[in-house]
């Protein structure tokens, strides 16, 4: 393990339109000790063409190829053979600001923290700013992390050195996979911290389907009934509290697209 160093996990999935200025903003960074872990999670596009460029410019960079099965699957490939202490996972569709490793990084050694997040703005697909920024709560408890996921995934810092790595359970099929994580990892450090300044860009995509809202709320469900194990009625009432959270969030009639990353 690299004391210094952010290993950054970005699972890949037919995401030749976006990746490169995932990239970008990671090449951007005003901390430099980083490095970024790809995972070809059997992408059909050309994407993998458009990656293999960066990795002629910097070797910072890793490219790791798998057959398609899911982004949890992928991002705990690229956590296996990460070897940064601090852990961060960005989608190939999402952004950083220049500044996100350095003030995270700041933000935890104040905190004396093991996981921080931020705020951040929504982008469309042509990275213009839409809705409202996504704040954050300067303290996340457990009991906040069991209601509904307070950590937006792109924002997330994860420090190893105490409780070794955690990978995300593959089983949830990569829904609701990221909230698993960082709710694993709330349950160890007991609680997050919430940088308030806005230093990440979370891409809404136009696509999504009804069927595929109706999808989440029954996973949304089990994960509460199932994985923590909540009953019913509970289970019940934090899926109606997280549904509406998620109307708040999204107040327009464009959602981000779940099929892969699951983000919402």
């Amino acid at each position: 393990m690299q004391n210094n160093l952010v290993s950054i996990i970005t699972p890949m999935y037919n995401a030749s339109r976006f990746v490169a200025q995932t990239i970008e903003s990671v090449l951007i960074q005003t901390y430099p000790h980083w490095e970024m872990l790809i995972i070809n999670d059997g992408s059909r596009d050309n994407c993998v063409e458009i990656v293999e460029r960066y990795l002629e410019n910097d070797n910072r960079i890793k490219l790791i190829h798998q057959p398609n099965t899911g982004s949890a699957a992928a991002r705990n490939n690229g956590i296996r053979q990460a070897s940064g202490r601090y852990i961060a996972l960005l989608d190939a569709d999402d952004l950083w600001d220049s500044k996100f490793l350095e003030s995270q990084l700041r933000f935890m050694k104040e905190k004396k923290a093991t996981v921080v997040c931020s705020a951040y703005r929504r982008i469309d697909e042509d990275s213009k700013e839409i809705l409202q920024v996504q704040k954050v709560k300067l303290v996340v408890s457990l009991s906040d992390m069991r209601m509904t996921n307070h950590i937006g995934c792109l924002t997330g810092l994860y420090d190893t050195k105490q409780f070794g790595k955690i990978f995300l359970k593959e089983e949830l099929k990569s829904i609701r996979d990221d909230y698993a994580f960082w709710l694993d990892i709330v349950t160890l450090a007991g609680v997050a911290y919430g940088n308030q300044e806005i230093l990440a860009s979370y891409r809404v995509l136009s696509n999504s389907t009804t069927g595929n809202k109706k999808k989440l709320i029954g996973s949304q469900f089990l994960f509460y009934y199932r994985y923590q194990k909540l009953g019913i009625i509970r289970s019940v009432i934090y899926t109606i509290y997280w549904g509406v959270l998620g109307i708040r969030k999204f107040n327009t009639n464009t959602f981000k697209k779940v099929e892969y990353n699951g983000k919402i």
